[in-house]
């Protein structure tokens, strides 16, 4: 029952050329009426079989009772059960009856599971798929005689009759009065009519005609205010499972929360009086009212009649038909404190459906399923990332255990998907009032239960929303640049920018991993370009965009000429750089920083994309440095097989696919492949390795050092993963160019975004596309960009991060002497311009000689 199961259903159109019809084609599905009529006439005059009992329980609980009431035996071999699903208009399957039935008896068919448990009664096994909303057929050669639902439609509520006597998680039983079949399958159906209902997984009857032949079923206990009640204590007990799992009970107990509504949980929660609570260590006196149809009202005390289930990781008590008394109203129960982290992995068991309260001031961990589900993840502190802050060898299991326990999710107290609200942070969600990881909330209350295999405080309806605080993450604009740095570069992932063919289509491509229109493909650049521009970097690392070549209309010139005339692409001289959907680029600006030597680039294998590299120094400078873009193989497992596959050491798949890699390219660099000489290299890109993971510890040996790690320090992060926070983002310098480093920011514009803010428009309103969406930095991708700035114009080494030295370089050169091929964009200069500028440059230098 994962949310994650659940999907939108597509529909499937075809093609219908036109043709001359006959005069008369009947439908098929009147034919299917029609039918049973005709061949009814040549049927013998005799009591049909009918159904006799119906069951619709949980799981694969599914039976069907057929009863003869002729005084003739019967040839079950001319009988078949047919099952419509869905709403169907013809047989979706169909089981044929084996053997004889005598004169008043009957024949059991139930699922093998429930087989199991009724042994010597079941006359036949069959894979009965059927829910509530699904009709059943009993067919005597082919000819209808008895039915139970409506065939071709399927009721929106998702059973017939009602949600204490209907079709769905009912035993019904046919009315002794009732010795005929209805056989008119269009009709509506109402069980009330023919039928009798029994409680959810009542089998007691199964096997006996209305009770004959065996001892009578027992009348329904009703409940009485005051009667004898088990304690919840009793009934959740201290063990994984409830001691009384499958027994009827009742209980007395003041209603904490309704969630009967709609998209809610089809039930309510009731906890133990304050004064009857027995404070037993690790046992719950809360529960879990499954009560379809059933509504109850919080601070009401109830009696309750129903059986103990074990559903979905928690004990759940089903209430039985007409199961609820109510006793007094106006009651109240103490909460109890519930804090972060836990002492061990069992801990939250014991407030299983308890009013809770968290007093402690919370952090936001994750927003991933905000928009979705509407709910967030809660930890006290930040969750770091594992292997983001120890070796997998040493210490990152550690911190994985205890990740475990320091985690709660905060949801919305809805079982809907895609909420037209919501909730967080009050009063909705939207582009300008987000949750971001890293905000804060205090004194959060509400029901605490198992769903979807997580833990998760369900607040009170009703009950105002939290507050969350933003002191703790607040969005802030792009970091300034050092005064001391003359050059910053930037690594970013665009998040799969594709520009479709270039002109408006192409997004269907099956290749296509980004924007599925022309539409959300706008949407996308302008948030990117708005991150871009704002980071005002001289030179800019990309990841994830487009793998279609050079060309007039690839994605890399489409985003170099949004961002304007001075922008240029690194052209490696090649269709393609590698055989993936995505590659990395380069960009830069054309007025800051020029290119020398050459493009370089090293082919790998076909797992990790191909770095490109290039050098580059400032206008009218003379150092040179080179700057080298990498994205290596992601960490999904698809396909990976021994080594590569995942170890359990935090590292994920593909390690050692992603450490040979980092190995091939710090040995290629040693080779200075641009063909200059340089101050340094900086290794910046998605290495898909955390900071303490193999890969960067071998780039770290082989003399490249984490940037990032020393200016932003232990709590850096540009990535977050199942409310776990990390880079992969990395600036690696050699011991040349890392002294030169003055500043290092990871502007946290993404990472911790709600991904609804996003630019697509999938699991949205109409209204949500357009609240949840701005063209500005936030939400651009799902990695945040990294900022590195240089202070080239220094010879001091050694220096502290944000400290150093500057002394003015010796010679100031003249632009444009470089070689610049494999340079290109949308606003490249030609020959004739570049000439006419270079001459005024020649002239402006002469100029402030002569003023000088």
């Amino acid at each position: 029952m994962s949310r994650l199961w659940r999907g939108t259903l597509q529909p499937q159109y075809n093609n219908h050329r036109c043709a001359i019809a006959p005069l008369f084609r009947p439908h098929p599905m009147r034919l299917h009426y029609i039918l049973p009529i005709v061949l009814s006439m040549a049927l013998p005059a005799h009591a049909e079989l009918i159904f006799s009992e119906y069951v619709e329980g949980t799981s694969n609980n599914k039976a069907l009772e057929i009863y003869n009431p002729d005084s003739t035996e019967v040839d079950l071999s001319l009988y078949k059960v047919e099952q419509y699903n869905n709403g169907a208009a013809t047989p979706t399957t169909s089981f044929a009856l084996t053997g004889k039935l005598a004169p008043g008896a009957v024949y059991v068919m139930a699922h093998s599971t429930l087989a199991g448990v009724l042994g010597s009664k079941v006359n036949q096994t069959a894979a009965f798929t059927f829910n509530g909303d699904d009709a059943i057929t009993l067919t005597r050669s082919g000819t209808v005689v008895d039915h139970i639902g409506q065939v071709g439609y399927r009721p929106a509520v998702g059973y017939w009759g009602t949600a204490t006597a209907g079709t769905m998680d009912h035993t019904l039983r046919r009315k002794s009065t009732v010795k005929q079949g209805d056989t008119n399958i269009s009709a509506v159906f109402d069980p009330a009519v023919q039928w009798d209902a029994f409680n959810v997984d009542d089998f007691s009857d199964l096997g006996l005609y209305n009770g004959q032949g065996g001892t009578p079923t027992p009348p329904p206990v009703l409940p009485v205010c005051g009667a004898a009640a088990t304690h919840i204590a009793d009934v959740q007990g201290a063990g994984a499972t409830s001691p009384l799992a499958g027994q009827n009970v009742e209980i007395e107990a003041v209603v904490t929360a309704d969630y009967s509504g709609t998209n809610g949980f089809n039930g309510f929660f009731v906890q133990q009086p304050d004064a009857q609570r027995r404070k037993l260590a690790g046992v719950s006196e809360g529960l879990f009212i499954y009560a379809p149809g059933v509504t109850a009202r919080a601070g009401d005390l109830v009696h309750l009649v129903g059986k103990v289930e074990e559903k979905y990781g928690q004990t759940q008590l089903t209430l039985a038909t007409n199961g609820l008394a109510s006793c007094s109203s106006g009651n109240r129960v103490t909460p109890a404190d519930v804090t972060l982290p836990l002492a061990d992995a069992k801990s939250l068991s014991a407030y299983e459906g308890m009013l809770v309260r968290l007093p402690q001031t919370l952090t936001v961990s994750e927003t991933y399923e905000l928009g979705r589900y509407g709910s967030v993840l809660l930890s006290n502190g930040r969750l770091p990332l594992p292997t983001n802050v120890a070796p997998a060898a040493n210490g990152a299991a550690a911190q994985a255990a205890a990740n475990a326990l320091n985690r709660l999710v905060l949801d919305d107290g809805s079982n809907q998907q895609n909420p037209g609200t919501v909730p967080y942070p009050a009063p909705g969600l939207s582009a300008a009032n987000p949750v971001r990881a890293g905000y804060t909330v205090s004194g959060v209350q509400g029901v605490l239960e198992m769903r979807y295999n997580a833990w998760r405080l369900q607040p009170v309806p009703g009950a105002a929303a939290p507050v969350f605080n933003a002191a703790g993450n607040p969005r802030t604009g792009a970091p300034a640049r050092h005064a001391q740095a003359d050059v910053r570069v930037a690594s970013f992932n665009v998040l799969n920018y594709f520009n479709g063919d270039g002109k408006g289509a192409g997004f269907d491509d099956p290749n296509n991993r980004g924007a599925k229109t022309q539409a959300e493909f706008e949407r996308q650049e302008a948030k990117i370009v708005a991150a871009i521009r704002a980071i005002n970097a001289d030179v800019v690392g990309l990841m994830e965009i487009e793998n279609d070549g050079y060309g007039d209309l690839s994605a890399i010139r489409r985003l170099t000429s949004q961002l304007g005339a001075d922008w240029r692409f690194v052209d490696p001289g090649v269709p393609k750089l590698g055989g993936d959907a995505i590659t990395v680029a380069i960009i830069y600006n054309s007025r800051t920083v020029e290119p020398v030597g050459t493009v370089a680039t090293l082919a790998i294998d076909d797992k990790n994309r191909q770095p490109l590299a290039r050098s580059f120094r400032r206008i009218g400078g003379t150092q040179n440095f080179t700057v080298v873009v990498n994205h290596l193989k992601s960490k999904g497992c698809t396909g990976a097989t021994g080594k590569d596959a995942d170890q359990g050491d935090g590292q994920s798949c593909w390690n050692p696919t992603r450490l040979r890699a980092a190995g091939l390219i710090a040995d290629w660099l040693a080779t200075s492949p641009t063909g200059v000489a340089d101050v340094g290299k900086l290794l910046i890109g998605d290495l898909n390795s955390y900071a303490k993971e193999d890969p960067v510890l071998l780039f770290a040996q082989k003399g490249y050092a984490d940037m990032v790690a020393k200016f932003v320090g232990k709590d850096a992060y540009s990535y977050v993963f199942g409310g776990e926070s990390g880079y992969i983002d990395h600036a690696l310098a050699t011991s040349g160019l890392a002294d030169r480093v003055r500043a290092v920011h990871e502007w946290h514009i993404n990472a911790d975004e709600p991904i609804a803010l996003e630019y697509s428009f999938a699991y949205k309103s109409a209204e949500q596309q357009q609240t949840y969406y701005a063209p500005d930095a936030y939400r651009s991708s799902d990695h945040d960009p990294v900022l590195v700035d240089f202070a080239l114009n220094t010879q001091a080494t050694g220096g502290t991060p944000g400290t150093g030295s500057t002394t003015p370089e010796g010679s100031t050169g003249t632009p444009g002497g470089s070689n610049n091929v494999g340079d290109s964009g949308s606003g490249s200069l030609d020959p004739l311009i570049w000439l006419t500028l270079t001459a005024g440059m020649v002239a402006l230098a002469r100029r402030r000689s002569w003023r000088a």
